[in-house]
């Protein structure tokens, strides 16, 4: 019953990510529909992870100590109430008042289902609970955005809510049934905060989470605009595209967790973004090639994804006391760095009146993001040798 409940957990994942990434796919069609730019299109991503990255360790904290059924189901019910205003919305202000209710909801609902999957299943099933938690984001990518696509092209981009509402609400359903009570968490003393915020290697490993998403979102949250104008791919191939970039996802992942058990953590995350970095100051140098274009871009996909399980194995490593408090607020940095970035995007496309230069603002923060991850190695491979120092003399 409890592998069945975490499966059903994992599909509210698979909706609520993809009323988020679903934004990037339509955003040309959005902006025709509502009558505005497309740089000013893509603040609706900005606004969602604003919303997710301040909204949910709030929210997480409020309800600490409630139940975690009662929780996710409420989660679920404001997330309805998003996807139905977004569904009716007449205009860019109202649809971006929706979306900061679907960021809210979307977020409090990942954080806690994570956690309820951690409560109801053995200790030695903790990895494929959460393993499961987490392919509900990437099927997301992988069927949700290209799902989203052609309900866009068949009935609008209106109905996608509509049905990702109904079937949200089949999921509630369903999770009142089968999850079973579990209690809420005692909640994180502010001393502990405290001190997680205060270890410079966990803080410069945030900056390199920040600095990675931002560049990432300068070129994806326009990513559809990219592929049309400057690469000359046609519009009726986007969502199969979308779809093969879905896939590339999920295989750096499985390539990022492999390089983890064999090189390590910290080696695969600066591989990987160094890759990252390449990519996208190559991308401009290939306008006009199709071909070449969307292989960079699966390169950037492949190599962003691999960061994933990296970046996770790396902030557990080196704060194992506090790795929940660390990825939590690792998931806000993300969304912040995507705000940042589709913010800085658009602004990029407004003073040259094209994506074309995009890839190398992108190239630029991610080279910081570089810069980041070998500050906080560094100084994670110094705290090291103290410790080891100290040893000798405790054990005398």
């Amino acid at each position: 019953m409890h592998k069945w409940a975490v499966y059903v957990m994992a599909l509210g994942v698979f909706v609520t990510a993809t009323s988020e990434l679903v934004i990037s796919g339509i955003l040309r069609v959005l902006a025709k529909d509502l009558n505005v730019s497309i740089a000013f299109a893509g603040q609706l991503i900005t606004a969602y992870s604003l919303a997710f990255a301040i909204g949910t360790p709030v929210l997480v904290s409020l309800t600490s100590r409630m139940e975690r059924r009662k929780v996710l189901l409420g989660s679920l019910a404001a997330f309805i109430l998003g996807c139905l205003l977004s569904s009716w919305s007449p205009n860019i202000s109202i649809l971006i008042a929706s979306r900061v209710i679907l960021g809210i909801s979307s977020g409090l609902y990942i954080v806690v289902a994570f956690g309820a999957a951690a409560k109801i299943v053995p200790p030695e099933k903790l990895g494929s609970a959460i393993s499961t938690i987490v392919l509900g984001f990437s099927s997301a990518m992988i069927l949700g955005v290209p799902f989203g696509i052609a309900i866009t092209n068949g009935l609008g981009w209106k109905a996608i809510f509509l049905i990702l509402g109904l079937f949200t609400l089949l999921i509630a359903f369903v999770i009142s049934r089968l999850l079973p009570e579990i209690d809420g968490d005692a909640p994180i003393s502010f001393r502990q905060q405290f001190k997680v915020l205060g270890s410079v290697v966990i803080v410069s490993g945030l900056f390199l989470t920040f600095f990675r998403e931002s560049g990432n979102s300068v070129l994806f949250t326009y990513l559809t605009p990219f592929m049309q104008d400057i690469l000359h791919l046609k519009a009726s191939n986007i969502g199969m595209v979308m779809l093969v970039l879905g896939v590339v996802g999920a295989v750096g992942t499985r390539l990022g967790g492999y390089g983890i058990d064999r090189w390590g953590a910290a080696r695969i995350l600066a591989f990987s973004t160094i890759v990252l970095a390449a990519v996208l100051a190559l991308l401009p140098l290939f306008a006009g090639s199709t071909t070449i274009g969307l292989l960079l871009i699966s390169l950037q996909v492949l190599s962003l994804f691999m960061a994933g399980p990296a970046t996770q194995t790396y902030f557990i490593q080196q704060a194992p006391q506090s790795s929940g408090l660390v990825l939590s607020l690792n998931t806000s940095i993300v969304h912040l760095g995507l705000a940042a970035g589709a913010g800085a995007g658009g602004a990029m496309i407004t003073a040259n009146s094209t994506v074309l230069y995009n890839p190398w603002m992108a190239s630029f923060l991610v080279t910081l993001a570089l810069l980041s991850a070998f500050f906080s190695f560094s100084m994670g491979k110094k705290r090291l040798v103290n410790l080891q120092s100290r040893l000798p003399e405790s054990e005398g």
